[in-house]
């Protein structure tokens, strides 16, 4: 299959999926200005992938593309039934889908051309991404075998992956619906997540401006609009921070940052080296989703970018429709549940088995999306409570609750099988009196107080805070201004109405008591409410690793992942809310000194943030010279031949996942080439990996030297005892094994089984003993 012909049966598959929840979802965003279409290809990838795992998970349909397609079709079904009952549904916005689903396959096909110009699933983490791949592949049930730590009869630890693995399920079960390669699908899964990206914030970033429009009743400008949508998808998409700004100097050392003022100016574009952009902060990880489409592993936080879009598109919609008890909502005889919680009964649980697998994608985002969840919905009750902020907040916690429990019924399956290798949180510069001591979850350990210097975290967020302070100096402010102007010492009719909603408590306390910025707060439009709220969460977000962070196994890195993970979400959501506060303030058509100045320092900032991407796509992608094509084990065939043909030999030959033994070997090299390029588990890949999935490096160490028995000891008998113990198969000698263990004798090979496979020096050993 030709490389063209794959992309489209791919984009086929995708529209396919999509298409069975386009009711649904355009009644989900029925205020849209696009009523949500481009979602409707994540809900439906959602759904069905979702009911196939837990169902799976539960051993009732076991994964297989028979079972995808009774699942697809259930959910057509039901939302058949859907659209044949509402008419407003039947009406569809044809030329902004048209519009989208031509944007999706462009940007689909121009990032897999990209990743062709370097499609080598090899490097970082690409190992273990494309072995968790290939194990879910030959599952027949759920949770998938660890790849890197099999079976073993004394360790109880387990032997299913420990980790997020939902992400990397669902590229899986793509490959397995389209028939394609999980070869090909790798780089074709980086590619969907770029235009996925790119896609669903244009949706976004069109639909703020547009609900912002329809909430104060002014005509739309679809030409602002889709400017809206094209400057929020370049930003989440391509846009990357201010660091490009040491083009203009004379560079650092790699790891070593000069602040710039330090350094000579002169343009040396030759000097910057684009991952310094994510490492800017020493001991530190701050990475963004341009970085992650170039080095294209397929970790978590990049898989559950869709995720995130959609629960942003959500609480977006939830917040801006004023019709929550309307007979239109889906199943809206459910009317008492949503007089309690004030959100349907279908909407909330679609949110929770959303939340639920962004939590088992990546664990992070599913806590902080509820967090955001929570603030949206306190918002949305206090916004429509008829009997004061007492009612709000009841009704909050009665949709928090059902919330909660719809996220840990869909998440148990996964919860059952997984242990999280988190170990506490951590407190930066503990006071000396709480040294090496617990408070709870608290941990105060000795010498952990790393700090960001301000200059630096202004080089990381400088440009989006130039734009919230843009945003609350030129629209918030004198928004507040026009709208809570004190007339003769009495409130505005507006102010009253909208504390008598607060409390019963006498309108005359209130106005002597209350804080103007709650008055304030309620309001505003729901879409600049919804922008503040998403401002708010996102500085916590940065914040905590400045105070805070979750235990693993690095010493001297111990709250990279916490900056990374917390980062990479206000990253996206800033970059939204830079969209639309560009736009709205394109919109302030009064002229001033300050507002002067404000716009020529942005040009210069957005420049920076602009120009990040072609330096790190030329120089991953060679600037795009050579098609090298998809085929993601091009590397393999040139670096180790013979293993390369051994491999394609077991992808092709060996059913299931019986245990293959290999040479092991640190974590980033080449070694576990075998079990990550076939999803058959051997005795111990990585030991580093299985450390910070298990919280000890106990097993993966003990199992070091037991391969090295298999491949150099002289004793049949402790060999055939390591070979049971595992319950290995097969053994695999190739280049590595006889690099790593130069003393090996093979001729033992022959009495334990016989070759079934042979290229060269390369041989497949099938044990028969």
């Amino acid at each position: 299959m030709s490389d063209l012909s794959s992309v489209i049966l791919w984009w086929l598959a995708i529209l396919l999926v999509g298409s069975t929840t386009i009711p649904i979802t355009t009644r989900l965003f029925s205020r849209f200005v696009d009523r949500g279409y481009i979602f409707s290809k994540v809900v439906g990838i959602l759904l069905s992938s979702f009911l196939v795992w837990f169902l799976g998970s539960i051993h009732v349909l076991p994964f297989t593309r028979l079972s995808q397609i009774v699942v697809l079709v259930f959910i057509a079904i039901v939302n058949f039934m859907i659209f044949w009952r509402d008419d407003t549904v039947k009406t569809l916005p044809w030329r902004w889908i048209i519009f989208e689903e031509m944007m999706f396959l462009l940007t689909l096909a121009a990032w897999s051309y990209v990743r062709a110009t370097e499609p080598s699933i090899r490097g970082l983490e690409k190992f273990m991404d494309f072995g968790f791949v290939n194990s879910i592949l030959r599952t027949t049930f759920f949770p998938p075998k660890d790849m890197w730590l099999t079976q073993s009869p004394d360790y109880t630890g387990g032997h299913f992956i420990n980790y997020y693995y939902f992400g990397h399920y669902i590229t899986a079960f793509l490959t397995k619906l389209t028939g394609i390669d999980s070869v090909i699908t790798y780089n074709l899964a980086i590619a969907t997540l770029f235009a996925f990206t790119f896609t669903l914030s244009f949706s976004l970033g069109t639909n703020l401006l547009y609900l912002f429009q329809l909430s104060q009743k002014l005509i739309s400008n679809s030409k602002k609009l889709v400017v809206s949508g094209f400057l929020a998808a370049f930003l989440v998409s391509l846009g990357g921070n201010l660091h490009p700004l040491y083009v203009l100097t004379s560079g650092y050392p790699n790891e070593e940052p000069v602040a710039p003022w330090n350094l000579s100016l002169g343009l040396n574009p030759d000097r910057y080296w684009y991952p310094n952009a994510t490492r800017f902060i020493p001991f530190t990880i701050h990475e963004f989703p341009i970085y992650s489409f170039v080095v294209a592993d397929l970790h978590g936080h990049v898989s559950d970018i869709p995720f995130v879009l959609l629960v942003l598109a959500i609480l977006l919609a939830f917040v801006t429709n004023k019709h929550t008890h309307d007979s239109r909502e889906i199943f809206s005889h459910l009317g008492e549940f949503m007089r309690r919680t004030g959100l349907p009964f279908f909407s909330l649980l679609l949110l929770g088995v959303l939340l639920a697998s962004m939590y088992m994608t990546n664990a992070w985002d599913g806590l902080i999306y509820l967090v955001l969840t929570g603030c949206v919905m306190l918002y949305i009750n206090f916004r429509q409570s008829d009997k004061g902020l007492q009612e709000g907040i009841v009704k909050t916690f009665s949709a928090s609750l059902f919330l909660l429990f719809f996220f840990l019924v869909a998440s148990l399956p996964f919860s059952l099988s997984f242990k999280p290798f988190a170990s506490g949180v951590g407190v930066l510069c503990a006071p000396s009196f709480l040294v090496e001591k617990k408070l709870g979850p608290l941990v105060f350990e000795k010498d952990k107080c790393q700090k960001s210097p301000i200059w630096m975290v202004a080089i990381l967020w400088g440009f989006f805070y130039y734009n919230v302070i843009g945003y609350l100096a030129f629209v918030i402010i004198p928004s507040f201004k026009a709208k809570w102007e004190v007339r003769g010492g009495k409130l505005d009719h507006e102010v009253g109405s909208v504390i008598k909603r607060i409390s019963h408590v006498p309108t005359q306390f209130l106005t002597s008591h209350l804080s103007p910025l709650t008055s304030n707060f309620l309001a505003l439009s729901p879409v600049d409410v919804y922008v503040l709220i998403i401002i708010f969460v996102s500085t916590l977000l940065l914040i905590f690793p400045e105070f805070f962070y979750i235990r693993d196994i690095y010493p001297a890195h111990y709250r990279a992942n916490t900056m990374f993970k917390l980062g990479y979400q206000a990253f996206m959501m800033l970059a939204l809310c830079a969209a639309y506060t560009f736009m709205r303030l394109r919109d302030r058509k009064t002229l001033s000194l300050p507002r002067i100045f404000y716009n020529s320092l942005y040009i210069f900032l957005f420049a920076l943030v602009a120009i990040f991407p072609y330096f790190a796509i030329n120089s991953y992608y060679g600037s795009l010279k050579t098609y090298h094509g998809l085929w993601g084990l091009n590397w393999l065939s040139t670096q180790y031949p013979q293993d390369y043909e051994a491999i394609l030999w077991i992808r092709t030959h060996i059913e299931g996942q019986p245990v293959i033994a290999e040479a092991q070997g640190d974590s980033y090299t080449d070694y576990a080439r075998v079990s990550a390029n076939t999803g058959l588990p051997t005795i111990v890949g990585w030991p580093v990996h299985e450390w910070l999935w298990r919280g000890s490096y106990d097993e993966a160490g003990k199992r070091i030297p037991e391969v090295a028995t298999v491949y150099e000891s002289s004793d049949l008998q402790a060999v055939r005892d390591v070979l049971k113990k595992y319950n290995v198969s097969y053994i695999f000698v190739g280049a590595l094994e006889k690099e790593k263990y130069p003393t090996m004798n093979v001729e033992k090979f022959n009495r334990l089984g016989r070759v079934v496979f042979e290229s060269g020096e390369t041989k497949i050993y099938k044990i028969t003993i």
